[in-house]
């Protein structure tokens, strides 16, 4: 047994999915246009809209059709000076459960002078069991416009699933100019189920949502809060520093979904087509 380990190892590794999307978007004649695609392993991207939309449209897809301990993808995109670029998912990703690995996700987004990046995947779907280590860094000009909106679903409510134990480690990292503007680490280790149960975590809620935005102010935090009677979970808004962050917790992920729509229409963020079939 001791012998046939490191074989075994092997043959696993050489089992996981590996996955990169680099992603360079440049404003001509007034649209915006892809001028660097690259596809690496188990990601690809398309562009539903054409060459000729002054907003490029990406979406992306996972071949591998969800992620399990040991994958690793990494997304890079650089949207140029005064482009605009959109990007969703084609489904909502699923993070399988691991038998030790980590399911590694590494996100870098730079968004340049008068360019305007909406970032809104698709929510995720947690197994039981799971192991996720994500990271999202993000470097803007001082005149960008961003709204990034990330969204985590722990387990399908339809099916029964309960996440009770699992690791995650969520890190997210926002730089203005050289100047580092939001940064936040969510670590939930353990008893995942039990900790959501705690009120001052979700009080059982299973859905959550992050949504990003800058530049704002409080006349978008105040649209967001008229809209407090028609949410399914609950929705917390603030702004600092000319940024926005809005935290969202639903009974499952068809409300957060609702909710989401909300809070993004109230921002004036664009909506992708895939959101509202």
């Amino acid at each position: 047994m001791l012998a046939t380990a490191p074989v075994h190892s092997e043959i696993f590794a050489g089992n996981r999915a590996i996955g990169r999307i680099a992603l360079s978007v440049r404003a001509a004649a007034g649209h915006s246009r892809r001028l660097r695609v690259h596809e690496q392993g188990a990601l690809r991207v398309r562009f539903p809209n054409g060459p000729t939309s002054n907003t490029l449209d990406a979406v992306i897809l996972n071949t591998a059709g969800g992620m399990t301990g040991g994958d690793r993808f990494a997304i890079d995109i650089d949207v140029g000076p005064d482009a605009r670029l959109m990007v969703t998912t084609a489904a909502a990703e699923k993070i399988y459960r691991s038998l030790g690995p980590d399911t590694g996700i590494d996100v870098t987004l730079g968004v340049g002078p008068g360019a305007a990046l909406a970032w809104l995947p698709q929510e995720t779907i947690l197994f039981d069991r799971l192991r996720l280590r994500r990271s999202i860094a993000v470097e803007l000009a001082r005149d960008a416009d961003l709204t990034l909106a990330e969204a985590i679903v722990f387990g399908r409510s339809a099916m029964g699933e309960t996440v009770r134990r699992g690791n995650i480690f969520d890190r997210w990292r926002v730089r203005v100019g050289e100047t580092l503007v939001f940064a936040e680490s969510l670590r939930l280790d353990g008893a995942v189920a039990a900790k959501l149960a705690q009120r001052a975590v979700t009080g059982g809620s299973v859905a959550i949502a992050s949504v990003l935005k800058y530049p704002a102010d409080e006349g978008k935090v105040a649209a967001v809060r008229a809209l407090a009677q028609t949410f399914a979970g609950e929705v917390g808004v603030s702004a600092w520093n000319g940024v926005m962050l809005a935290r969202l917790v639903a009974p499952d992920g068809a409300a957060l979904h609702r909710d989401l729509i909300g809070v993004l229409t109230a921002l004036g963020a664009p909506l992708p087509r895939l959101w509202l079939n």
